[in-house]
């Protein structure tokens, strides 16, 4: 296929068809076309790995990093509706143009080395990075962090969220291994946080082990959550009255702490103010956590794709009280934990309806309605599509009771684009 005039859709059908594998980990190829492309270096570039909370993180980061007309560009993925989401210059996403543009690029750097969809979306997001001459970058690491794309450009601090069980077909099947996994966005000499009061060992043993200069919370910083606000404490800076974050969900508020340890870390202790860190989080959104829409029913819309976001999601709805019932809409890809998505729903969920997602690794229908069944001790419908999924439903469903659309960014996204009017 040529690549005159095609379009982004064209690309991006194109892109699957030039790795052999769909998951390929390893830095040796994206390193070797980057050399190529000799692309030049933003002013400050941020790595945000970790298990949950990577997408808030990195939103979270640029709009402080903003605030003071630095323009930031940021990679994220995967994406909820659009590919253009991952990739933003200045909070905008990048354009049809842009994109298809830095492609050709890509393409004609290559060569005949082999690029996965995401090596090469990751190539693509630092071509449009350098036409924009960002001065910072925020790159979200896809998965674990030692061998993914992302981290084969070195940052100059990093971030990692938390650690829990996702991926392990990958990253390995316990914690301490996962977050070995993890800890390889560190670099000897450079600050990387760890934002999650429970710190696995490898954490502790891979710093010392590279000579990373390692800030954990609970330890080097922390932070205290009340009913109206929360306060911070860093190594050197305390903020109080600050704001609860705008994005859904207590835990934001640990989100957001580790990102001000990791702009302190990086040496912005400039934007660490508490008028500018209100001013900066209080627009922000995120398509797809914890996203509520209200019109003929309660709709809750939330990625929750691993055991650890699932328990999260459950003790939101418990803590967001509705007078009807809620049916749950669920679709993930087949290396997830069905169970262990689903066990921590149980108390919340009265309906269940199972669909498969438009993916080469979503679970099949039926067998996706069979273990929610046998996880959640009941029945389990199945859709042949997500729009029949939500027909349903709403079949189930009157105006006080809630629907639930979880498990997958690959369901999440055109369960989105079904509700839209």
């Amino acid at each position: 296929m040529s690549s005159a005039g095609a379009t982004l859709g064209d690309w991006l059908a194109r892109l699957e068809t030039f790795s052999p594998r769909e998951i390929d980990l390893g830095l040796e190829r994206v390193a070797a076309v980057l050399e190529r492309l000799a692309l030049p270096r933003p002013e400050l570039v941020l790595h945000v790995a970790g298990t949950n909370g990577k997408g808030s993180s990195v939103a979270m980061a640029a709009a402080l990093l903003a605030s003071d007309g630095s323009v930031v560009g940021t990679y994220t993925s995967p994406h909820v509706s659009r590919y253009n989401e991952r990739i933003r210059v200045g909070g905008e996403e990048a354009s049809d143009a842009e994109i298809v543009a830095a492609f050709e690029r890509v393409d004609a750097a290559r060569g005949d080395t082999p690029l996965t969809y995401f090596e090469f979306g990751t190539i693509a997001a630092l071509i449009v990075f350098a036409a924009r001459e960002v001065d910072v970058a925020v790159l979200e690491i896809g998965m674990g962090g030692r061998l993914d794309a992302v981290n084969a450009v070195a940052a100059d601090a990093g971030l990692i969220t938390n650690v829990s069980l996702d991926h392990c077909d990958w990253l390995g099947d316990d914690i301490e291994t996962i977050a070995r996994e993890k800890a390889g966005i560190m670099r000897a000499g450079k600050p990387v946080v760890f934002a999650a009061h429970e710190r696995p060992v490898s954490i502790e043993q891979a710093a010392s082990e590279t000579g990373a200069e390692l800030i954990a919370a609970g330890r080097d910083y922390d932070w205290l959550a009340g009913q109206s606000g929360w306060s911070w404490q860093g190594p050197t800076l305390n903020l109080e009255a600050l704001a609860p974050p705008p994005l859904k969900g207590m835990f934001q508020v640990g989100n957001a702490a580790g990102v001000l340890a990791l702009l302190e870390a990086a040496g912005r202790t400039k934007l660490l103010d508490t008028r500018k860190v209100n001013r900066a989080f209080r627009g922000l959104s995120l398509a797809g956590r914890m996203q509520h829409i209200d019109g003929d029913r309660h709709w809750l819309l939330d990625v929750a794709h691993n055991a650890a976001a699932a328990e999260v999601l459950a003790r939101q709805l418990d803590q967001d009280r509705i007078d009807g019932s809620t049916v749950a809409i669920v679709g993930t890809l087949d290396d997830k934990d069905v169970e262990g998505i689903v066990r921590p729903l149980v108390p919340e969920v009265d309906h269940w309806i199972a669909v498969e997602v438009d993916s080469p690794r979503a679970i099949a229908v039926d067998e996706l309605a069979r273990r929610i069944a046998n996880a959640a001790n009941t029945g389990c419908l199945e859709a042949e599509s997500i729009d029949a999924a939500v027909t349903r439903a709403r079949e189930l469903t009157g105006e006080t009771d809630r629907v639930l659309v979880t498990g997958s960014f690959y369901l999440v996204g055109p369960a989105l684009e079904a509700l839209a009017p």
